[in-house]
């Protein structure tokens, strides 16, 4: 009898121990943070296609959105999916393309993270050397890869409240792991 007792309370300690280790992941899965995984070359050459990173849900709570911000957010289009994406310009800021660079502010952007010159497209949002000032409570986010990215050129300024969280960490590939640094002086981060 000792002996199933024994047996019961092994197998009970092993249970809560399990349920314990999955509730907390669940908590940090659904509050703290996410993992996601890359898709496509919008954002290359910063993060390519398979690339694995870490999406922090809390830092938005603490702190408000800065340019340079790498962000995973729900498509305007459908919400299903989700982007990644830099914030390029906050509410307020003066946005323009004009003839391959952009101006925020009128100030024009130095970017050494991007693959090629910022394109426009025919029909698309962002119309060359027509600025547009970004509304309360939305950003203009932009991929690294402009030729490839579908980003706020072509479909506008995307709500504040559509983004899922900030990408602070790379865990694979293993040559690229570490912490996503913001590549806009702190000037222009706000």
């Amino acid at each position: 009898m000792k002996i199933v007792k024994g047996i019961i309370e092994f197998v009970m300690d092993i249970l809560e121990t399990v349920v314990f280790i999955g509730s907390l992941f669940i908590v940090v899965y659904l509050f703290v943070m996410q993992p996601n995984q890359v898709k496509g070359a919008s954002m290359d050459p910063t993060f390519n296609t398979g690339n694995y990173i870490f999406t922090s849900k809390v830092t938005y709570k603490l702190r408000s959105v800065h340019r340079g911000d790498v962000v995973v957010f729900k498509s305007p289009k459908n919400p299903d999916i989700e982007y990644i994406k830099r914030i390029i310009a906050l509410p307020k800021d003066t946005i323009e393309v004009r003839d391959s660079e952009v101006y925020i502010n009128n100030i024009k952007l130095t970017e050494p993270y991007i693959a090629a010159k910022t394109n426009v497209w025919e029909g698309g949002f962002t119309k060359n050397g027509e600025p547009f000032t970004i509304p309360d409570g939305e950003i203009f986010v932009m991929g690294d890869n402009r030729p490839r990215s579908s980003d706020s050129r072509e479909f506008g300024p995307v709500p504040i409240s559509s983004i899922i969280g900030q990408v602070f960490y790379r865990y694979f590939p293993a040559n690229k792991i570490g912490i996503i640094p913001n590549p806009f002086p702190a000037k222009l981060q706000e």
